[in-house]
């Protein structure tokens, strides 16, 4: 029996396709970036079809390159950018408009409206969410509203009589990889689409109405360890079978064997994501923080606070492609190095808005506090650092919600960010908490691919599996109160003059 795992792992500016052995280890690994899309100002998409060939090429690369093919891959676990929409058509498969991506603030107007009437709490009552442009269900409305097609129908109409399917990035790929056999998602996708009642564990028609969204276009909703098909042997030479999907946060909040309630992890990607598990338990937040799914295995929901901020590596991205001060992400950390220390410059990354705990869908970038002694190396210093302000804010959130002072955190931490020691260390200092860095840094490829491999009986449980968690390094911090006091009041300044409300 082959006991090799793929996981498909698609995220906002790349996707990724890693096959692991039945230790855990990483065999290989194939990566391709993906077009991002600006139609206007605060609007963001990809192209489905891009998504889709990017992963079925990685995928097929990193088989390859581990010296296997089709018929050695016991399993396919797949985890994905989330809240991420993409509608097409039921026979022929072709989508009717570019992906929405989560990161777009287009139905900003729409979310307030529903605020004005009041229904934000019904919302968040139900799904653990906030009205915010961020998530699938205005979205869908926005394209069921907006979109004509070729034959002059709208999509609409479309939708209305079957013909149309909604899904999130998972969803897409499942149906394509299965040839359309499976119109499925998982718990944790669903329950970012404002559309999933989270404590029922069902798609609630309440919900759908007010964001006039046809059920017809849903998909079905399962475990995230669950029979989800096959792949088509026309795409991998043999056919596979998919028994695992979670979103990207909940994937690596499984590859952190963050299994126990009060465990937390954060993940530097595009964006940062922090999540607490909670157990059981839906704690609905005060600060303005989102409740969740962590997971849901074996028919068992395990609840999450999650915090969300837009801007990570995106912002580096920014430092890369739009200003042109970086060749590459690994020249920050010396950058960062070599900056004025006297200097405080801040850059608050609100490029499409303010995330957790701010929500503020009309904020904008801010770089201030510049002289004319500034360089490039004090602007790529103050992008390290808001990614960092920005984590603290939502463990200080969270710490709230809790009743927590937080002198005890520890947090786990993983994504492209965490590899660079110098962000790592100022993390610790701002947070004066230790910061633990696995061995492993591919958590979110690994939960997919636990979840996969488990359910295909490869790999161990829950228990088990969090054995093998292995730290790399744990930051401390050295940075001493006073400065860290004043740091943080200079950030919330800056963050003051540019949130719109």
């Amino acid at each position: 029996m082959p006991n090799y795992i793929l996981a498909i792992d698609q995220g906002t500016t790349s996707s990724r396709a890693i096959v692991f052995d039945e230790n855990y280890t990483v065999c290989a690994v194939a990566q391709q970036e993906i077009e991002q899309i600006f139609p206007q100002s605060g609007w963001v998409e990809h192209k489905p079809n891009e998504i889709l060939n990017s992963c079925i090429e990685t995928a097929r690369d990193a088989i390859k390159n581990a010296g296997l093919n089709g018929k050695d891959i016991s399993a396919i676990g797949i985890t994905n950018q989330r809240e991420t929409t993409i509608i097409w058509d039921k026979i022929t498969g072709k989508p009717v408009h570019n992906a929405i991506v989560w990161q777009d603030r287009r139905t900003a107007d729409f979310c307030n409206s529903l605020k004005d009437a009041g229904h934000e709490k019904l919302f968040s009552d139900k799904t653990g969410l906030l009205l915010d442009p961020y998530f699938s269900g205005t979205k869908i409305n926005w394209i069921l509203d907006n979109v004509v097609l070729e034959n002059g129908e709208r999509a609409r109409a479309k939708a209305e009589k079957g013909e149309l399917l909604f899904g999130t990035v998972d969803s897409w790929l499942l149906w394509n990889l299965t040839k359309g056999q499976t119109h499925a998602t998982d718990a944790t996708n669903a329950s970012r689409t404002l559309l999933f009642n989270i404590k029922t564990q069902q798609w609630d028609d309440e919900l759908l109405a007010l964001l006039n969204v046809p059920k017809e276009i849903l998909p079905e909703v399962l475990d995230c360890a669950a029979d989800f098909g096959e792949a088509d042997a026309s795409w991998f030479g043999s056919p596979i079978p998919i028994y695992g999907i979670a979103g990207d946060q909940q994937a690596a909040t499984l590859g952190q064997a963050c299994f126990e309630a009060g465990m937390m992890k954060s993940t530097y990607g595009t964006g940062c994501f922090a999540m607490l598990n909670t157990g059981d338990t839906f704690v609905p937040s005060s600060n303005r923080l989102l409740t969740t799914i962590a997971y849901r295995l074996n028919g068992k929901v395990t609840y999450a606070l999650e915090g969300s901020i837009f801007m990570a590596g995106a912002s580096v991205q920014w430092l890369r492609d739009g200003l042109g001060i970086i060749e590459k992400a690994e020249q920050c950390d010396d950058m960062a190095r070599e900056s004025d220390p006297e200097q405080s410059v801040y850059l608050v990354p609100a490029f499409t808005g303010m995330g957790a705990p701010y929500w503020d869908a009309e904020a904008r970038g801010l770089l201030c506090g510049l002289t004319r002694s500034s360089t490039p190396k004090e602007i790529v210093r103050a992008t390290l650092e808001a990614v960092c302000y920005q984590t603290a804010d939502l463990l200080q959130a969270m710490n709230d919600d809790m009743s927590d002072t937080g002198s005890e955190t520890v947090l786990r931490v993983d994504g492209g960010m965490a590899s660079s020691d110098w962000t790592m260390q100022f993390l610790s200092n701002i947070l004066d908490a230790p910061v633990d860095r696995p061995t492993v840094l591919e958590t979110t490829a690994l939960g997919a691919a636990w979840l996969a491999g488990q359910y295909a009986g490869v790999w161990d449980n829950a228990e088990d599996f969090a054995k093998s968690w292995k730290l790399d390094q744990q930051f401390t911090s050295k940075m001493d109160n006073e400065k860290r006091q004043e740091k943080m009041a200079g950030w919330l300044d800056a963050v003051s003059r540019t949130l719109n409300s």
